[in-house]
């Protein structure tokens, strides 16, 4: 069974932008969806299905990013006349953070040596990544006012990413990951060029972990049926 793309989406980044904030805490939860919180090495927050058996999937399938804004971002950046947001300067802008974080992820699975297939079937993992929070502290809209402005971050997002089997849809894990842009020692002049290449490099560091953590839980194969929270697979 194939889960609704729509379905997909709305539990994720509504998930997402609940448990977002709390991601550093030590009460983050242990469960989610029947899903058991492991211990992470590279990501903030993952779970695992006690008992999915990771050991048969040789192909991936990708579907594409879905954008979706901080809360705040579109109110905060009305404050600052240099950075006044349209709706139509916010859809360019999830438009450029779907398609780069698409190429990416897909280019990192292919170098790596793992098919990337466009329908589901046997051995095929289904993977839905979500970027959710997106905040860019200065977005380049070119407004009619001549100055330039100056950030030390060009930002921050989370990562959200379900795995499920492309056949019956059963979901077998999902991981959570909130991070800033890099940080320069200095302020630096922020344009769309720069805003673009920062972010572009966060979703390349994401993809890399995306895909030595298929690789290791393929290699281990079944998890345990008696997993339990915080544990080291």
């Amino acid at each position: 069974m194939r889960i609704p793309r729509s379905l997909l989406v709305n539990s994720l980044l509504a998930l997402t932008i609940s448990l977002a904030a709390p991601v550093h805490a030590a009460d983050v939860p242990e469960s989610w969806d029947g899903l058991v919180q492991v211990k992470a090495k590279r990501l903030e927050a993952v779970y695992v299905m006690p008992g999915a058996d990771f050991s048969g999937y040789r192909e991936v399938m990708i579907d594409p990013a879905e954008v979706a804004f901080n809360k705040n971002w579109s109110k905060d950046m009305q404050r600052d006349p240099m950075s006044r947001i349209s709706d139509s300067d916010a859809q360019k802008i999830a438009a450029t953070a779907q398609s780069g974080y698409d190429d990416v992820f897909a280019t990192a699975f292919s170098k790596a040596g793992h098919k990337v297939v466009d329908a589901p079937g046997p051995g095929v993992l289904r993977l839905s990544p979500g970027i959710a929070n997106l905040y860019i502290n200065a977005p380049d809209v070119r407004s009619s006012a001549v100055a330039r402005q100056y950030v030390v971050s060009a930002g921050e997002a989370t990562l959200v990413l379900e795995a499920r089997d492309s056949v019956t849809g059963a979901l077998l894990a999902r991981a959570v990951d909130r991070r800033e842009t890099r940080r320069s020692a200095a302020p630096t002049i922020s344009s769309s060029v720069t805003n673009k290449a920062d972010f572009m490099r966060l979703f390349e560091q994401w993809a890399d972990i995306t895909v030595k953590g298929l690789e290791d839980i393929v290699e281990l194969g079944q998890v345990p049926q008696d997993l339990k929270p915080k544990q080291k697979l």
